[in-house]
């Protein structure tokens, strides 16, 4: 649980992180960028109005001083109108004329130090060589005769309004950068309730199926991602159980299957040791003997093949051959089980010929464990059925008998390794629980499928599918 606090306490961190980050930018850099729009928007605006007086005032205003009087009314109600001072300057500094005499400037005659090739821009901030107490945007125009510059057009305006401004946009920012943050914080609670929470749940689970305790509880019914991993990792608890139930069975199964035929041994070469079984009746329990001894033989090797096609995968040696010639052979084979129980095959085959893109041996294999496994559970006097049939490219091959059938709830398990139904154990003596593993593998690794249809006391079908050859005539 520690790692899930850590991770929490990271995305608050992040949290904190973002807010103080957010709040020195705005606070260092959006701020000197809205005074810098500011006082560039002013400038040009300033601009236009000194080029505008110089355009169209500017000469006049320098012919004579006679005019001064009207030259001033005229630049006073001009810089009124625009919300300014202007100050008109010759080449040598001289103040010509000054709309804002008396009005916080101090008296000066001449600026002998200005200069606007120095500047390198067409607008300067500050006190303008000491003329003003307070800092000022100070913007010039050129006053040009005959291409030549007479003198400028100046024109002021206190930075203290601009500083004004900016610092009201600046707390629309603070504000808007506020909303956004408590925003962010619903953001991170609604993560909290929909992400974080039922990834602590799912944690929880996790650890709880590592432990082995399976039935642990995961109720997180979500149609999300989240909702996706826990139905999964149920998915997989419960995957785990039946699998770990499934290898107390296989032990079990093992356990009994080995343990009945050793049994078997031991008494019978104990009682002939001790006399109790009489030297004339030891060739009898010998041949038992004996038999147990292939049987143990049997289930070992079913083990073994079971073994290697689950770890290496199953090597096939693919070829086209004739699957009713093969089910006729194969059949022959059980000629004396047949005759024992007076069992008769009725093979209903598609044509003389079917010719099947697969593994011959492992495929008569296929038919010698269903064609087995259908003689051990039919009554005696009955028919066995093989048919083949072709559809959409497949051959279909279906062994059907008429024995004791599968109890429904078995069905679905008959493929499972060593599983035995309650009816099959009193008349499957010899048998290893493995040749339906062993067939269902090797259907498999053909990439076709294999289905059981049964019905308790009336018998059972197999029907399993192979790829017809593109060979075939």
């Amino acid at each position: 649980m520690k790692l899930h606090k850590t991770l929490y306490l990271k995305f608050l961190l992040a949290y904190l992180i973002f807010g103080i980050l957010g709040f020195i930018l705005i606070s260092a850099l959006t701020g000197r960028m809205i005074e810098h729009v500011l006082v560039k928007d002013e400038a040009e605006r300033l601009y236009a109005t000194s080029q505008l007086i110089a355009t169209d005032y500017g000469m006049e205003l320098g012919k004579a001083l006679k005019e001064r009087e009207d030259a001033l009314r005229e630049l006073t109600r001009t810089a009124g109108y625009s919300g300014c001072y202007i100050r008109i300057i010759d080449n040598q500094g001289r103040q010509i004329l000054y709309s804002g005499d008396n009005e916080g400037s101090v008296t000066s005659s001449v600026i002998s130090e200005f200069d606007a090739a120095s500047t390198g821009s067409y607008y300067m901030t500050g006190d303008f060589y000491g003329i003003f107490h307070e800092p000022h945007l100070s913007v010039f125009y050129p006053i040009t005769y005959r291409y030549t510059v007479m003198g400028y057009v100046i024109a002021h305006a206190p930075l203290k309004d601009i500083k004004e401004l900016s610092n009201r946009l600046l707390n629309i920012t603070y504000i808007s950068f506020l909303g956004i943050f408590i925003l962010s914080l619903l953001i991170l609670i609604l993560f909290s309730q929909a992400v974080y929470i039922p990834l602590r749940k799912t944690i929880r689970a996790a650890e709880e199926y590592a432990r082995g305790n399976m039935d642990y509880p995961l109720d997180i019914h979500r149609r999300d991602e989240m909702g996706y991993l826990s139905g999964t990792l149920n998915f997989m608890a419960q995957e785990i159980a039946r699998t770990e139930d499934d290898q107390r069975k296989f032990i079990s199964n093992v356990s009994h299957d080995f343990r009945s035929p050793l049994t078997s041994i031991r008494g019978y070469l104990a009682a002939m040791i001790d006399g109790t079984i009489p030297p004339e009746m030891h060739e009898k329990y010998l041949t038992i003997v004996l038999n147990e001894t292939e049987r143990l033989t049997k289930l070992t090797n079913g083990l073994l093949e079971l073994n290697s096609l689950n770890e290496k995968g199953m090597i096939l040696t693919v070829t086209d051959f004739d699957i009713n010639s093969m089910i006729k052979r194969t059949c022959e084979t059980f000629e004396v089980q047949c005759d024992k129980k007076k069992i008769a095959f009725e093979l209903i085959l598609s044509g003389r010929e079917l010719f099947v893109n697969a593994d011959a041996d492992k495929i008569q294999q296929v038919l010698y464990n269903l064609i087995d496994n259908a003689i051990k559970f039919s009554h005696s006097n009955s028919i066995i059925k093989i048919e083949t049939t072709e559809k959409n490219e497949k051959a279909f091959i279906s062994v059907k008998d008429s024995g004791i059938g599968i109890p429904k709830d078995s069905i679905k398990l008959v493929f499972d390794r060593f599983y035995k139904t309650d009816l099959s154990r009193g008349k499957d003596k010899k048998g290893t629980g493995l040749g339906l593993a062993i067939t269902k593998e090797i259907i498999l690794a053909h990439n076709q499928n294999i289905n059981v249809i049964s019905t308790e006391g009336v018998g059972s079908e197999f029907i399993f599918t192979l790829k017809i050859s593109e060979t075939e005539e």
